[in-house]
């Protein structure tokens, strides 16, 4: 593909070089050939434009000049996801269903469906047009899924889910697994709490692989829309988490949580049951969220503190071992 056709489909400005200068794929900075495209988000890496190999670089409208052409643009990862797609299409998978699949008489699939290999479909089930389920995927009796549902290889949808327009599950995803919900009795024995309400996940939600949203014991758990939930990420019943959040690998909601809009969990980060966490909220890699946190705060550590206060603590935690010895020594 010409470079001048890749610019024209991102909306981008070629800046020194040749329009006809071909292309044949996109690669990482480092690692981009002299017919390759790559680009530069992050300025922490901008150094590495003059150093790399490739015929040309997606890059902000402010970037500076550098000899390698340049694709100037509002949104460089934006552009670099779109340059993806033109080089690289994913399986397309033609309406048809498996001999092997196992769908209920009861249930309803809109149009265009692709159900693979193996699939389950159970009882008074609905769903929309354009489905595509693949090989071991189970839908769960009462489930009502939307348009467009795209399911990979054993994910589970579990009884009395809905789930809205748009929405991708990856391989192992299971929505609406039994929340961890137990009663000890009078002889110590733990009783199993009964869970009851569904979980939901509205309009162009993505759980990706072995991430689990359980199923609350009253109510419902909720995931709004354009939520993105990543790999062996576990939401506790009767969770919520708001528009557009992103709940990064490994992170964990314990039962009840509260968590707002556009707000980003990055890995491994703990919250604990009943905690609210507001709008905008950033926890970064591993932090333990014991308490509410306002909206629109960046916290670290455990428990959780603010980031700037947080890294000034790490500092000094660095230096403790040499300001016991001043202490010891009375200085």
């Amino acid at each position: 593909m010409k470079l001048g056709q890749i610019a024209s489909a991102l909306g981008a400005r070629v800046d020194g070089g040749s329009t006809d200068l071909e292309i044949t794929r996109v690669a990482g900075i480092e690692e981009a050939q002299p017919d390759e495209i790559t680009f530069v988000a992050n300025p922490k890496y901008a150094s590495r434009v003059k150093t790399t190999k490739a015929a040309a670089v997606i890059v902000d409208d402010s970037f500076p000049l550098v000899e390698v052409p340049t694709l100037r643009v509002k949104n460089p990862y934006l552009a670099f996801a779109r340059a993806i797609e033109l080089f690289y299409q994913p399986p397309r998978y033609s309406p048809a269903v498996h001999p092997t699949a196992v769908i209920h008489a009861s249930s309803n699939i809109g149009a265009g469906a692709h159900i693979g290999p193996y699939v389950v479909v159970d009882a008074d089930v609905v769903i929309g047009q354009n489905a595509t389920l693949l090989a071991h995927s189970v839908v769960y009796p009462g489930a009502r899924i939307g348009d467009n549902f795209f399911a990979h290889a054993h994910a589970v949808v579990r009884e009395n889910c809905t789930l809205g327009d748009n929405v991708i599950l990856q391989n192992g995803a299971v929505i609406g697994a039994d929340g961890f919900g137990f009663a000890k009795d009078d002889s110590g024995n733990w009783y199993k709490i009964v869970q009851s309400g569904p979980t939901v996940l509205e309009d162009s939600v993505e759980v990706q692989a072995n991430a689990c949203v359980d199923r609350a014991s009253v109510g419902e758990t909720r995931i709004a829309r354009g939520a993105k939930i990543d790999n062996l990420v576990q939401v506790g019943h009767g969770s919520s988490v708001g528009e557009n959040s992103l709940l990064c690998a490994q992170a964990g909601l314990a039962g009840s949580t509260e968590v707002g809009r556009n707000v980003i969990l990055a890995g491994q980060v703990g919250v604990a049951g009943h905690c609210k966490i507001g709008d905008g909220v950033v926890a970064t890699a591993q932090t333990g969220i014991p308490n509410d946190v306002p909206a629109g705060k960046i916290v670290s550590g455990y428990p959780a503190m603010d980031n700037k206060l947080w890294l000034r603590c790490v500092a000094i935690f660095h230096r403790l071992p040499e300001l016991a010895k001043a202490l010891r020594l009375g200085r």
